[in-house]
């Protein structure tokens, strides 16, 4: 069991130490190539959602859900429509759709879509606005402080649950979900969090301190949820990883969960406060 948490270890490192280089990058450069990704990374997450939806359900076909994510992402970067017109679009599709299918129940076969349609290409959509629309440099900013801040949270909670877990608290966060979450795991997160986003603006004076503060806090919270809602998912579908693309990480929606249920949040925080 040692051998196997080390070599696991070692391939998160290792996934780490390629994969951070190339994020980092990509928010620097921004345009098209960050698009690119993130569109791809929203059509993998698709993908999982409709593998784990077809445990439950008889979902409509991939194709088209793909093609669904395709547009919107497309359209969260050109700007076409607005998005409610897509989505509403896509909701009645869907609906008329499911009357010719016989197969399963309309409404858990709707209900199996329709999260991970919406909560995917909204998340994802949120983080290209970001980066993107918004004016000057506060946008590429305040996505590097949210993936600082996720990242020292992971970190954190990881050793400090690892460590710490059940000494001091004798109940875990959610058992249900995820047996393994400490509520030692999450104040190490919360603090991970908070101290990097204040070492973050101390650095970039550009991001107001009241900012970067609300940041960490927020993330430091969210992080737990954002994985607790994907072991949601994979639980009631009976599967341990969303795939197996990452390795050490499982797939896309294991690796970017955290930053797919808080991405929105950063959103209004960068655009309404």
């Amino acid at each position: 069991m040692g051998k196997l948490l080390s070599y696991n270890l070692l391939q998160r490192v290792i996934v780490a130490l390629l994969g951070i280089p190339l994020l980092l990058w990509l928010i620097g450069t921004g345009g098209a190539l960050f698009f690119a990704f993130f569109l791809v990374l929203a059509l993998l997450a698709v993908f999982e959602f409709h593998r784990l939806a077809l445990q439950k359900a008889y979902p409509p076909p991939l194709w088209l859900v793909l093609l669904m994510t395709l547009l919107l992402q497309i359209n969260f970067y050109h700007k076409y429509a607005e998005v409610w017109e897509l989505l509403l679009l896509f909701v009645l599709v869907l609906m008329v759709l499911e009357l010719f299918l016989k197969d399963g129940s309309p409404l858990l076969n709707l209900g199996a879509v329709f999260p991970g349609l919406l909560y995917v290409n909204l998340s994802f959509g949120s983080l290209i606005r970001l980066r993107l629309e918004n004016p000057g440099a506060k946008g590429e900013l305040m996505l590097l402080l949210m993936f600082f801040c996720v990242w020292a949270a992971d970190i954190f909670a990881y050793f400090g649950g690892s460590t710490l877990g059940g000494k001091f608290i004798n109940r875990k966060l959610v058992e249900r979900l995820s047996p393994n979450k400490t509520w030692e795991g999450f104040l190490s997160g919360l603090a991970g969090s908070i101290t990097a986003a204040i070492i973050y603006e101390s650095f970039v004076p550009q991001v107001p301190f009241t900012t970067a503060l609300l940041t960490g806090v927020l993330i430091g919270m969210a992080s737990p949820a954002g994985d607790l809602v994907e072991s949601m998912f994979k639980r009631d579908a009976g599967v341990k990883d969303s795939s197996g693309l990452i390795p050490g990480h499982g797939g896309v929606l294991d690796r970017f969960d955290t930053i797919m249920f808080v991405s929105p949040f950063i959103y209004f925080i960068t655009f309404y406060l």
